[in-house]
């Protein structure tokens, strides 16, 4: 499984503005008032080379037990107790104050690894700040801007130096002919329904009271000589739908199962379309990039006419993720079930096929003569060659100059390009775009002595000339 790192302070010391740091995203709302993150916030880091790990942006504590603040120092203390590591973050511009002095003892008594973060060290004397918070005994103490991602390289090298290898965990499996196939979706939309069909037997607790899976469940099958671990998972909610710490921890489970699947399947129940939760759990998939399968539960309780209905909303909602299969399902009967596992092997054959250097190149030469790239104030890209870059999804990295004008329009032409060229469907396809340095950069051009001599000749001439 991929290690958890808290984030843990009090209120307005910049923890949000760390979590958008480290995860690129701009997903936990920042804002100067203090107690604006009241749930728990997962995503995943993926920066530079560095191994993922999932990050969880927490509520400030505030000392308060009562009402809403005691709930949101609840979800933070949930959230420091599942961690492999918490980063205790303060304020460098504040200085320590009682809060920390208490939440440091808590901590304590927690027995987590702990790192200190001292968060908006600009414009203050890094020495004297280090100096205030050198009473709370850490022996390595990282001081950082978040807001300007100063320091945020060396937060990064600690934590990938304290965090465990990632395990294998129930969800993962030594054997690599076993497909990891998991079943996501908002809940109530079927999950456990459709994985006790498959199984043929009342192996996870379903009934019509959303959220009855709160944690991922893994369990094994074998369906025509083949081999799955099907991932049964909780469902992913609007945070404002979701006020117990444990159902909190559920959406974690999730992320986790994404993060470790090979296919994902996502429900969607066809008498309410595409909802915005829908949407969220949608986006976690394609930010992990796996291969992908819709499944439309409940299909059979539509009417033709509402079937209609439903084709076009789907068409206008999912439009953007075309290259995945849609399947009409009924996990309740079992009606669609042999399509949908046809569905699911597409995916996994296309998201974990190999290339060759030469094919990709024969593709990318094809690509670049059909259609070249446009001018942009003057300047033309040049893709010189690609290389595969890994699988699931698969993922191409191209070589060449001036890629930095190289229009997101084009990108999405060698995406559709290379998906057609080599069928690929169920999965994303990823484009990587580096430059290639100049060999002549930065060195003097040393002429012969015959260039010399010419050159002269032709500095005589043109003085003679004048």
């Amino acid at each position: 499984m991929l290690p958890l790192v808290a984030l843990v302070g009090r209120p307005n010391v910049g923890k949000s503005t760390l979590f958008n740091a480290l995860t690129r995203s701009r997903d936990a709302l920042v804002h100067d008032q203090p107690g604006v993150t009241r749930d728990r916030h997962y995503g995943v880091c993926r920066l530079d080379e560095a191994a993922p790990f999932i990050v969880v942006d927490t509520g400030g504590i505030a000392g308060e037990e009562e009402g809403l603040a005691g709930a949101t120092a609840r979800q933070a203390r949930a959230a420091a107790g599942e961690a492999d590591l918490v980063l205790f973050v303060v304020d460098g511009r504040e200085g320590a104050s009682a809060l920390d002095d208490e939440i440091l003892a808590w901590l304590r008594k927690l027995s987590r690894p702990t790192l200190l973060v001292i968060n908006k060290i600009d414009g203050t004397n890094e020495e004297a700040v280090r100096a205030e918070f050198a009473r709370y005994g850490f022996a390595d103490v990282l001081a950082i801007s978040a807001a300007h991602r100063q320091g945020i390289d060396e937060v990064l090298d600690e934590v990938q130096a304290r965090l465990p290898e990632e395990g294998a965990g129930e969800l993962l499996d030594d054997d690599p002919s076993r497909m990891r196939v998991a079943f996501v979706g908002r809940p109530n939309v079927g999950k456990s329904t459709l994985v006790n069909r498959l199984l043929g037997e009342e192996r996870m607790i379903a009934s019509d009271v959303p959220g009855t899976t709160r944690d991922s469940i893994a369990v094994d099958l074998e369906r025509d000589g083949r081999q799955y671990r099907l991932i049964d998972t909780a469902g992913l909610r609007r945070k404002s739908k979701v006020e117990e710490a444990v159902e909190k921890f559920s959406a974690f489970k999730t992320l986790q199962a994404i993060e470790q699947c090979q296919v994902a399947v996502l429900l969607l129940d066809a008498s309410e379309g595409v909802t915005d939760q829908d949407a969220t759990v949608l986006g976690a998939i394609l930010d992990a990039g796996r291969a992908l399968v819709v499944a439309i539960n409940k299909w059979d309780g539509l009417t033709d006419y509402q079937r209609e209905q439903a084709e076009d909303l789907l068409s206008r909602k999912l439009g953007f993720v075309n290259w995945a299969e849609a399947v009409r399902i009924s996990a309740k009967h079992g009606s669609g079930l042999r399509e949908l596992f046809k569905a699911i092997h597409r995916a996994h054959a296309s998201a974990t096929r190999e290339f060759s250097t030469s094919e990709v190149n024969k593709a990318l030469e094809i690509a670049y003569e059909t259609n070249p790239p446009p001018s942009i104030r003057g300047h033309v890209s040049k893709l010189r060659y690609v290389h595969p870059g890994g699988t699931n999804p698969p993922t191409f990295i191209v070589h060449g100059t001036r890629l930095k004008v190289l229009p997101e329009s084009y990108k999405r032409y060698l995406e559709n390009f290379f998906r057609k060229r080599f069928k690929l469907v169920g999965t994303p396809v990823r484009f990587m775009f580096r430059e290639g340095a100049n060999p002549y950069e930065g060195k003097k051009n040393e002429l012969t002595e015959r260039q010399i001599a010419r050159k002269r000749r032709l500095i005589r001439h043109v003085k003679r000339s004048k």
